[in-house]
């Protein structure tokens, strides 16, 4: 145990997180005076290797950054690159019907299994008082076998829209290279009426965990969609587009990204750190989308909202597994409604032709907006790439939550303070498996 005013508090491994990376505490006479996470996980040079490729190429390319949210990342692309060649946009080729709901379905099984895999295999053993969710089946096996089968309907969405679960291979720029027909869809539906019971449930259930008291002051920022440009049967809340709002005022179409944020590179981290171009932190993700979008949600799910305490933004964010029990009972609303809607497509796909120029685009990944832009020649070569995730625009709100935080339990021995911070960073869900015993934590006496 130590309770020293004069501590060096070193985290080696962020193991299961998006990339490698370790967290550093300094304390001097009691005083937090910085707090760092360190990514050190060697550059993989995504944007580097588009630079050349045909622009058909990167739904493909980016899919295989990250194995849960490969949809993110070909929409965005996509959206960056048909926005350019004037696909989908106002006064260009129309998007059929059908190829704008099967997107939208398609992002919402990434949600469903995104969101159920973080609310009940990494983050409620936390406030169950378990090291993880194998510990916790021992007493709650009903919630572990309910996961599975919430995060099975998401992962069944994936396959029968996009080819496979993991890295879907059917999404491609301009539709899909295959539309499953609407019986193949409607077969789904019973699955989803009970995954979306299953999901109110669920909000109900986190709702009522103890929180540890953090309030954030930070910039939400999230899309915000223009409700024209919703396909059939879609309501307003964002997955798959929109326009850049914020709680300071932001209220853009996604090509004045650079306008407004930016990323900015730090001595500890190979990851960029997103901030706004006045200098201030912000967040994005689901406690953003709430915060910025709860007027756009279905009249039963709002009552939902305020039945859980969530009426007003979340600024603690250990409520925010709250916020993604709710928006995981949105992604099946919204499918079964998308579903009930869906004029097959006929074709799949529509042509894109390539101009030169810069095309931006972003979506809502789980864990928050993913921008990407793209530079283009006359004949569909790449010439730039640069793509902004969730995790980096939040790593500073990050930190500087961490700091107040760990300044406030550094009456805690070496031990509960490795548990505390890990449960603490697990609020960001920096990305796939931001799992128990993911701290190496060391603390030096001065």
């Amino acid at each position: 145990m130590s309770h020293s005013h004069d501590r060096t508090i070193s985290v080696e491994a962020l193991a299961r997180v998006e990339g490698e990376g370790a967290m550093h505490v300094e304390v001097t006479d009691g005083h937090v005076e910085r707090v760092e996470l360190r990514i050190y996980e060697p550059p993989r040079f995504f944007e580097a290797m588009l630079r050349g490729r045909d622009f058909t190429e990167p739904p493909d390319i980016t899919a295989r950054i990250c194995g849960i949210c490969p949809v993110a990342y070909q929409l965005s692309a996509i959206n960056a690159l048909e926005s350019l060649c004037g696909v989908g946009t106002p006064d260009g080729t129309p998007m059929p019907d059908g190829i704008r709901q099967l997107r939208r379905l398609l992002y919402c099984g990434e949600w469903i299994e995104s969101h159920v895999l973080h609310v009940f295999l990494l983050h409620a053993p936390d406030f169950l008082g378990y090291q993880g969710a194998i510990e916790m089946a021992t007493d709650h096996r009903e919630l572990v076998e309910m996961a599975l089968r919430l995060r099975k309907a998401g992962n069944t969405l994936l396959e029968v829209i996009g080819g496979r679960a993991i890295h879907p291979i059917n999404v491609r720029l301009g539709g899909f290279h295959r539309a499953p027909t609407a019986a193949q869809l409607q077969a789904l539906i019973p699955e989803l009426e009970w995954g979306r019971e299953a999901a109110i449930e669920t909000t109900r259930l986190v709702a009522g965990f103890t929180f540890p008291e953090l309030t954030q002051d930070h910039a939400f920022v999230a899309l915000r969609p223009e409700l024209d440009t919703l396909p059939p049967g879609a309501t307003g809340y964002p997955l798959e587009g929109g326009r850049l709002v914020s709680t300071t005022g932001i209220d853009a179409p996604i090509e004045a990204w650079p306008e407004h944020l930016h990323e900015e590179q730090v001595p500890h981290s190979t990851a960029l750190h997103g901030r706004m171009r006045s200098g201030e932190t912000y967040l994005v993700g689901p406690a953003a989308r709430l915060a910025l979008n709860r007027d756009r949600l279905p009249e039963d799910l709002a009552a939902l909202v305020e039945e859980v305490g969530c009426s007003e933004p979340v600024t603690n964010p250990f409520r925010s597994i709250i916020v993604r029990a709710l928006e995981t009972v949105y992604a099946f609303d919204e499918a079964l409604r998308l579903i009930a809607a869906y004029e097959r497509p006929t074709p799949a796909a529509i042509p894109v032709t390539p101009v030169a120029g810069v095309g931006h685009g972003a979506t809502e990944a789980p864990r928050g907006i993913l921008y990407h832009r793209y530079g283009l020649d006359a004949d569909g070569t790449i010439t730039d790439a640069v793509i902004v995730p969730p995790t980096s625009q939040n790593q500073p709100a990050i930190e500087a939550d961490l700091l107040g935080f760990v300044q406030d339990h550094l009456h805690l021995d070496d031990d509960d303070l490795q548990w505390q911070c890990e449960q603490a960073i697990r609020n960001y869900d920096p990305c796939i498996s931001c799992s128990t015993h993911f701290l190496d934590l060391t603390v030096e006496r001065r």
